[in-house]
C-alpha cells in the first residue's frame, strides 16, 4: 500500500531515535539504514507534504496554527514547531513534530532552513570538515558549538544563520527529549523529581533545581549532560533561548531592564542586579538562579565576560578556543585564575585589562548573592555548610555563617572562605546585598569613594565611620558590624591594614594571625618605642597611621575586642542584656556597674579604662559625645591631652551639658585610682611611694584603690609636704572634688548615709557647686559615723591649706581677697592667714558674708581640733596659726620656753659648781 510507506518510514525514524535514547544493544539500526532514513528526512525537509506521517498527523493543526504559512523551504515545519506546546495542539501531531526535531538533532540537514541559511558559514569556519566522522559533524550540537565559537571569537556569521541558530537553541532548551544525552543520563532524576513537566523547558529547569540541591541529589553524568546542553544552547548570550526564564522574568525585564535592548546578554546581569529586590518576582528568581548555577561553572557561558576577558585568559591562564577544553585548565578554574590576577598590584606582576577586571568584579558581585553560584566554595564547603549553616536559609546568610565559623571549618573550606573574605576587604562592592542595603548611606556619605574604580578598602572604612549616622538603616549596620567581626579573625581581612602593615607584621609579629593580636603586638611596640624615646620607630609611619584607625574602630563595639568580650559575656547577659552593642554602649554599661562585675570582667574593664585614660581618643563614648566641644575648645590638643583639655574647659558657659556630664563621669573614674590619671601619676611619681607605700602594699593589680592614694596625697597637701608638681595636681583635684562630692570616692563611700539623710536636697541638685560638702561641714556635729566624720574633718583641714579648695568660702571672700590679700600668693595657707589677720584687725571691714563664713570656719576648725588632735608637728603648727586664740597660745608657748631656758641656766650653774668641788678634792 503506497499510503503505508509513510508509516514505515515513521517507524524506522522512531527506531533510530530510540536507539540513540535507550543505548540498548537489542535496538540497533545499521549505518546504511540510518543514512538512508536521514536522507529521506532531509529530502522531505523542504515541504512538510513530503513527510507523509507528519502530514496526516498534523493536517488539522496546520489549518489551526499555520493556515497562512506558505508551504516550501521548511516554513510549515517551523510554524508547527513554534506552536508545539500550545494547549490545542493534538498529541499525535506533537509526537510527530518531536520525532522530526530529534532527527534534526542527529543531522542538521533535516532542517531545510538551517542547512540553507548556514551553508556558507559552515564552510567558511570549517564546521563540516571531511576528516570528521559524519555522525559528529552532522549533529546539531556540533554545528551550534562550532558556529557559536566563531561568533564568540568576533567572527562574522550571517544574520540569517544566527536567526536559525537562535530558533534551534531555543528548541533544545524547550524540550529536553531532543537531547539523547539528557534522556540517557537523567532518566532516573526525571522520573523521580520532574515527571509531568515536559513542556516549555520546565523539565530542564526542574533538573537544574535538583542539581542546585534544592530537591534532592543528582548523578554526575546527568549534571555533565545538563552542563553540555547549556553550552550547546548558550542561553547566557540571549535570555530568550530559555523560554521558561523568558516567561517567568518578562515583567521584571519590562520594569527593571527596559533600557537594555531585547536579546542583549546584559539582560541576565540586569536581572542578577535586581535579585532579592522589590522588582524581582519569585518565579523569575528561581529560574534565574537555576540557570546561573550552570553559567557560573563555565566562564565561557557568560558572553560578556568571555568577550572582554578572552585575551587575558589566553595570556594569563593559557586557555584554548570557546568550544575546546583543557584538563590543565578546566572551565571552572579559568575564572579563579582571572580573579587572582584582577586584584594584583603592579608590583606583584601581570594584571588584567581594565575591561576584564570590571567584568570579573561584576561576576564576583553576582556570586556573593548565593553560595551556590561559587562552584569552588560550594564544592569545598559542602560538609561545613551542612554542619554549621543548615538553618541559615535566608539570602546571603550561608557565606556569613561560614565566615562566623571560620576557625571551625575544614582546611580547604577555610582557605577558600578566607581568600574570598580577603578579596571582599579590598573591594566590599563584591558584597552586592550589603551594598544594596547601604545604598542610602553610600549616596549620602561615601559617594566619592564608591565612584572610584579601585576600592582598596576605602568604602568599607567610610561605612564604618558613618555606621551610627541617623540615616543608617538596620540591615546596613548589621552587615557592616558583621564584616568588622569577621575582620578580627585574620589581619589579612582588613585590606588597608594588611597593605600598610604586612612588612611590619612579618618583622615584629611573625606567626600571629588574629587581627586583634596583631594590633596589640604592633601597638605595644609603638608604645615601648615612644616611652623609651627611641631614635627610630620600629613600626613604619604608614603602619602607625593605619594602626591608629584600627584601634579607634575596635573601641566602638565590645565584640571587636574578643578578650574583653569573652571575659564579660556572663556579666553582659546579667546586667546589660537589653543594651545595644554599637556606639560602645555595652562597654559604657559595664563601666557604670563595675563594682558588680565578676573579677575577671572587672579586671579587663579596669585595664581598658587605664588604656583609655592614657589615650582618651580611644574612649569612643567620650569622643562621640564631646565631638563638637573638642572642635571648639581642643582643636590643637594632642590625643593624649584631650581629656585634660576638656576638664579645663568643663565649666565654660558654652560647654554642652551632655559633654560636661561625660567629663564628670571620667573625672569620677580617674579619682577612684591614681593609675587612671596619667598626669597625676607622672607628677606624683616620687611622692606616692614616699607617703602612701602602705596603701600600695595592700593594693592588687587591675582593681581600684577607691581613691585611697589620692586621699593620702590630699592629707600630705594639707601638711604642705608634697613636691611642687604633685601639689599642683592635688590642688586641682581638691578644687574639683570640693565642687562635686562625687569626685571624692572616699567621701562618697563613707558618707553615703549622711548625704542621704542630712543633705538629700543638695545632692539632688542638677548642678553641683559644693553644696553637699558645705552641708556636711555645717552638720559635722550630727555625723555619727567615725569614717565619715574623719573625711569631713580632712576637708576642713585641706581648706586651711588653701582657700581655693573651699569654694563656698572663696566665693564669699573673693572681693576681700582682692582688696586685702592681692599681693599674697595662693597656696600653703597664706591667703587664709591673711583673711584671719584681717578678721582680727578692727580697722579692716570685711564683707558681711565673708565675715560670717570665716567665723563659721573658725568654729568648725575649733571643733575639728578637739575631735581630731594634731597628728604631727606641722598639723599642730597649722592648728595654732589658724586658731582664734593664736596670740594667747603663742604668748604661753613663749613664756614656757623662757622658763625652760632659765631653769636650764640654773641647773647648769649648779652642776658646774659640783664638778669643780670634785676636782678640788
Amino acid at each position: 500500500d503506497a499510503h503505508s510507506q509513510g508509516e514505515v518510514v515513521a517507524c524506522l525514524e522512531k527506531g533510530l531515535v530510540k536507539e540513540a535514547e535507550e543505548a540498548d544493544p537489542r535496538i540497533q539500526v545499521s549505518d546504511q539504514c540510518k543514512k538512508a532514513i536521514l536522507r529521506v528526512a532531509e529530502l522531505s525537509s523542504d515541504d512538510f507534504h513530503l513527510d507523509r506521517h507528519l502530514y496526516f498527523a498534523c493536517r488539522d493543526d496546520r489549518e489551526r496554527f499555520c493556515e497562512n504559512t506558505q508551504a516550501g523551504e521548511g516554513r510549515v515545519y517551523k510554524c508547527l514547531f513554534n506552536h508545539k506546546f500550545e494547549e490545542s495542539m493534538s498529541e499525535k501531531c506533537r509526537d510527530a513534530l518531536t520525532t522530526r526535531q530529534k532527527l534534526i538533532a542527529q543531522d542538521y540537514k533535516v532542517s531545510y532552513s538551517l542547512a540553507k541559511s548556514c551553508k556558507s558559514d559552515l564552510k567558511k569556519y570549517r564546521c563540516n570538515v571531511e576528516n570528521l566522522p559524519r555522525s559528529r559533524e552532522a549533529r546539531l550540537s556540533y554545528l551550534l558549538m562550532c558556529l557559536e565559537s566563531a561568533v564568540h571569537r568576533g567572527r562574522q556569521v550571517s544574520s540569517e544563520c544566527q536567526g536559525e541558530m537562535l530558533d534551534y537553541r531555543r528548541m533544545l532548551m524547550e524540550d529536553f527529549s531532543l537531547s539523547p544525552e539528557i534522556i540517557l543520563s537523567c532518566r532516573g532524576e526525571i522520573e523521580h523529581h520532574c515527571s509531568g513537566l515536559h513542556r516549555k523547558g520546565r523539565t530542564l529547569h526542574c533538573l537544574m533545581k535538583v542539581v542546585r540541591g534544592e530537591k534532592g541529589n543528582v548523578g554526575l553524568s546527568c549534571q555533565q549532560a545538563l552542563q553540555t546542553l547549556i553550552q550547546e544552547t548558550d542561553p547566557g548570550a540571549d535570555y530568550r533561548i530559555d523560554r521558561a526564564l523568558n516567561e517567568a522574568c518578562e515583567s521584571v525585564i519590562q520594569t527593571a531592564c527596559k533600557h537594555i535592548r531585547s536579546g542583549d546578554p546584559m539582560i541576565l546581569s540586569c536581572l542578577m542586579e535586581h535579585l532579592y529586590t522589590e522588582k524581582m518576582v519569585e518565579d523569575c528568581e528561581h529560574r534565574l538562579l537555576e540557570l546561573q548555577y550552570f553559567i557560573s561553572r563555565d566562564w565561557k557561558l557568560d558572553t560578556v565576560l568571555y568577550r572582554k576577558c578572552q585575551g587575558d585568559a589566553s595570556r594569563l591562564c593559557h586557555t584554548h578556543g570557546w568550544n575546546e577544553t583543557s584538563e590543565l585548565m578546566p572551565p571552572g578554574a579559568v575564572f579563579s585564575c582571572l580573579y587572582r590576577h584582577a586584584y594584583r598590584t603592579e608590583e606583584q606582576g601581570r594584571r588584567l585589562s581594565r575591561e576584564c577586571r570590571a567584568e570579573v568584579q561584576r561576576i564576583l558581585h553576582q556570586r556573593a548573592m548565593d553560595v551556590k553560584l561559587d562552584p569552588a566554595l560550594q564544592n569545598k564547603c559542602m560538609i561545613d555548610l551542612g554542619k554549621w549553616c543548615s538553618e541559615k536559609t535566608e539570602t546571603g546568610q550561608e557565606l556569613e555563617c561560614l565566615q562566623d565559623h571560620l576557625d571551625d571549618l575544614v582546611s580547604d573550606c577555610r582557605d577558600i572562605v578566607g581568600n574570598l573574605t580577603e578579596l571582599e576587604s579590598e573591594d566590599i562592592q563584591i558584597e552586592a546585598l550589603l551594598m544594596r542595603a547601604c545604598e542610602p548611606i553610600i549616596q549620602t556619605f561615601c559617594h566619592e569613594v564608591a565612584d572610584n574604580q579601585i576600592d582598596s578598602g576605602d568604602l568599607m572604612e567610610c561605612l564604618i565611620q558613618n555606621k551610627h549616622q541617623k540615616e543608617m538603616n538596620e540591615k546596613c549596620a548589621i552587615g557592616v558590624t558583621h564584616f568588622q567581626l569577621v575582620q578580627m579573625k585574620d589581619f589579612r581581612f582588613s585590606y588597608k591594614f594588611k597593605m600598610a602593615c604586612k612588612e611590619d607584621v612579618l618583622k615584629l609579629c611573625p606567626n600571629i594571625k588574629k587581627k586583634v593580636d596583631v594590633v596589640i603586638c604592633l601597638s605595644t611596640t609603638v608604645r615601648n618605642d615612644t616611652l623609651q624615646d627611641a631614635k627610630e620607630h620600629r613600626v613604619s609611619l604608614k603602619c602607625r597611621k593605619q594602626l591608629r584607625v584600627e584601634e579607634l574602630e575596635m573601641t566602638e563595639d565590645i565584640r571587636l575586642e574578643p578578650e574583653l568580650y569573652e571575659a564579660c559575656k556572663s556579666d553582659i547577659k546579667n546586667y546589660c542584656q537589653n543594651v545595644p552593642y554599637g556606639n560602645a554602649q555595652i562597654i559604657e554599661c559595664l563601666k557604670e556597674i563595675k563594682k558588680q562585675l565578676s573579677t575577671q570582667c572587672h579586671q579587663k574593664v579596669f585595664k581598658l579604662q587605664e588604656t583609655e585614660m592614657m589615650d582618651p581618643e580611644l574612649d569612643y563614648t567620650l569622643m562621640r559625645v564631646c565631638k563638637q566641644m573638642i572642635k571648639r575648645f581642643c582643636p590643637e590638643a594632642g590625643s593624649k591631652n584631650m581629656l585634660q583639655c576638656l576638664k579645663q574647659n568643663k565649666n565654660s558657659e558654652v560647654m554642652d551639658p551632655k559633654c560636661k556630664q561625660m567629663i564628670t563621669k571620667r573625672q569620677i573614674t580617674q579619682n577612684t585610682d591614681y593609675r587612671l590619671n596619667p598626669v597625676l601619676r607622672k607628677a606624683c611619681k616620687a611622692d606616692i611611694p614616699k607617703f602612701c607605700q602602705n596603701i600600695l602594699n595592700r593594693a592588687k593589680d587591675d582593681t581600684e584603690l577607691e581613691g585611697q592614694v589620692i586621699s593620702c596625697l590630699k592629707l600630705k597637701y594639707a601638711d604642705q609636704r608634697l613636691s611642687p608638681d604633685c601639689e599642683d595636681q592635688i590642688r586641682v583635684i581638691i578644687q574639683e572634688s570640693a565642687l562635686d562630692y562625687r569626685l571624692d570616692p572616699q567621701l562618697q563611700m563613707h558618707c553615703s548615709e549622711e548625704i542621704s539623710s542630712l543633705c538629700a536636697e543638695e545632692a539632688a541638685a542638677q548642678e553641683q557647686t559644693g553644696q553637699v560638702e558645705e552641708c556636711l561641714k555645717v552638720n559635722l556635729l550630727k555625723i555619727k559615723t567615725e569614717m565619715c566624720k574623719k573625711e569631713v574633718l580632712n576637708m576642713l583641714k585641706e581648706s586651711k591649706a588653701d582657700i581655693f579648695v573651699d569654694p563656698v568660702l572663696h566665693t564669699a571672700c573673693a572681693l576681700d581677697i582682692k582688696h586685702h590679700c592681692a599681693a599674697i600668693p595662693p597656696g600653703r595657707g597664706r591667703q587664709m592667714s591673711c583673711l584671719m589677720e584681717a578678721l582680727e584687725d578692727k580697722r579692716v571691714r570685711l564683707q558681711p558674708e565673708c565675715k560670717k563664713r570665716l567665723n563659721d570656719r573658725i568654729e568648725m576648725w575649733s571643733y575639728a581640733a578637739k575631735v581630731a588632735p594634731a597628728e604631727g608637728f606641722s598639723d599642730l603648727a597649722m592648728q595654732v596659726m589658724t586658731s582664734p586664740s593664736k596670740n594667747y597660745i603663742l604668748s604661753v608657748i613663749t613664756v614656757g620656753i623662757c622658763v625652760l631656758f632659765l631653769i636650764g641656766l640654773m641647773c647648769g650653774r649648779i652642776t658646774k659648781r659640783v664638778t669643780r668641788e670634785l676636782k678640788d678634792r
